[in-house]
């Protein structure tokens, strides 16, 4: 608790580990919160957990509690699925996908998410598991990073038409993306005019500063 308090004034580093995929991970107390952040930006908790938690305001907490099933692509903490369980008190299952077998482990170490009933961790890469899925749900977030760097395949046509092909009609794609230049501000466009007139996009520019976040709804 000392560590705690004492994060009020400077952070407190009490975790470190280098991974393969995310290459360093640290866990630190900061104003009073554990947070999960790579070597060069916020991966669960902090910032990161109130961008998708706009998302969420956005979409509406009330529709989402009345959701069956959520798909989280990228859970790193969890903070996003924490904001579900203990803000949205969305009681429907929802299936984590991380690739990051370390992550896993500090995410149920640190964040305890092993103690969430209605949450399945999987420990697998997102694009294969859209894949492999059977499963159709109200809501997909997608909110993979590696540091700073999202992968391309998330913009690519396969990819979108697959999440689209997994959301229910009526759900919603909750979508952070970081934009740090004009390149990144020009996929998002290209990103934004891939859907028809079957889905009512949205795009909110600026959150946290270098996010941008998507909200993605089924129409038909």
């Amino acid at each position: 608790m000392f560590k705690k308090y004492l994060s009020y004034i400077l952070p407190i580093k009490i975790y470190q580990k280098k991974s393969n995929v995310s290459k360093n991970l640290e866990v630190t107390w900061n104003n009073g919160q554990l947070v999960l952040d790579s070597e060069n930006t916020n991966y669960s908790f902090g910032s990161l957990q109130r961008i998708l938690r706009k998302g969420l305001k956005y979409i509406g907490f009330k529709r989402i509690q009345n959701f069956d099933s959520v798909l989280v692509l990228g859970v790193a903490g969890g903070s996003v699925i924490k904001t579900l369980v203990e803000e949205v008190k969305f009681t429907g299952k929802i299936t984590g996908v991380e690739i990051d077998e370390e992550v896993v482990k500090i995410a149920k170490s640190y964040f305890k998410l092993n103690e969430i009933p209605n949450l399945e961790l999987v420990i697998d890469d997102a694009f294969e598991f859209v894949l492999k899925t059977k499963e159709k749900y109200d809501l997909i977030i997608i909110d993979i990073f590696q540091d700073t760097t999202m992968p391309n395949f998330l913009f690519e046509d396969f990819f979108i038409k697959r999440i689209n092909f997994l959301l229910k009609v009526n759900g919603f794609i909750l979508f952070n993306t970081m934009v740090l230049g004009f390149q990144d501000r020009r996929r998002n466009a290209i990103y934004k005019s891939k859907f028809d007139q079957n889905y009512s996009v949205r795009m909110y520019p600026k959150i946290e500063v270098h996010n941008e976040l998507f909200t993605i709804k089924k129409l038909a």
